[in-house]
């Protein structure tokens, strides 16, 4: 299919999108990589008036570390992050997690902050921004605000972000001394969307699992260091809070042993990577 009639507004800078989202109103929409929102203007499932193009913004297409964090503008590819030499150092899940979306030739249009931006609860980055304990940098009339990744995400591809404001940039918090990390997932095929994702981060004080795929967005879950039957009982508990139900790609049953099975892959894995 053809998507809908839409004008196309090219952004020099961060204040033209600004501008063009006030003067076009809630008809307008942010458009950077377009590997999630072409497909559904071609589906017709989305129809805005006009695309603000914010690829030419070289103010957001900064890849820096700053006060802690590694902070990916709204211009910058999946692809640009994933060759970056010390990643694997920096934010070793969002290393581990990169891999698995999609295909090369997506990851190099695509851009992180537009699937953040997308919240589709299947996604990997959004369920890696939370599991880190993220924030997501909003710009809009009234200045910038940061968000916490956790209440940034709404629901099923919606998100705390106001029509006039733009994703400036995501911030994932630089690993710390201690820290393990490990992200699983499994889908129909490799590139596929993961029918279920998981993400875990591990310290002293305990794991943090983020589990993606089931809910309508990422569910992060705090737990004491478990092994044996106690993880077992406790990943069992995680499932069935999640409230999964049956689609056209998988039943709810499955769904729930799938978060068993990788949740506990993912845990041992950190555990591997300490000895």
């Amino acid at each position: 299919m053809k998507p809908p009639r839409f004008d196309l507004l090219v952004a020099s800078s961060t204040d033209e999108a600004l501008e063009a989202l006030r003067t076009r109103g809630d008809g307008a929409t942010i458009l950077a990589g377009g590997q999630s929102l072409m497909p559904m203007l071609n589906m017709r499932l989305a129809r805005p008036a006009a695309l603000i193009d914010i690829t030419r913004c070289a103010d957001l297409r900064g890849l820096r570390v700053e006060r802690g964090d590694l902070v990916v503008g709204a211009a910058v590819t999946q692809m640009a992050v994933e060759r970056r030499a010390d990643l694997f150092r920096e934010v070793p899940l969002l290393a581990q997690a990169l891999p698995w979306i999609a295909h090369q030739q997506i990851r190099s249009r695509g851009t992180v902050c537009g699937s953040i931006a997308h919240a589709d609860p299947a996604a990997e980055l959004p369920l890696v921004l939370a599991t880190v304990g993220g924030r997501v940098t909003l710009r809009g009339p009234r200045g910038r605000r940061e968000v916490e990744a956790e209440q940034f995400f709404t629901g099923m591809l919606r998100t705390a972000r106001a029509a006039d404001e733009i994703v400036e940039d995501v911030r994932f918090p630089l690993a710390k001394a201690g820290e393990r990390f490990a992200f699983v997932e499994f889908a129909n095929r490799h590139g596929d969307f993961a029918l279920v994702a998981v993400a875990v981060r591990r310290d002293a004080q305990g794991l943090v699992i983020g589990i993606g795929g089931v809910a309508d967005r990422p569910v992060v879950s705090r737990l004491p260091l478990l092994e044996g039957s106690a993880l077992d009982e406790a990943l069992n508990e995680l499932a069935w809070s999640l409230g999964a139900g049956d689609d056209p790609h998988m039943s709810a049953p499955g769904r729930r042993h799938l978060v068993r099975r990788l949740g506990r892959q993912a845990v041992l894995a950190t555990v591997q990577e300490h000895q």
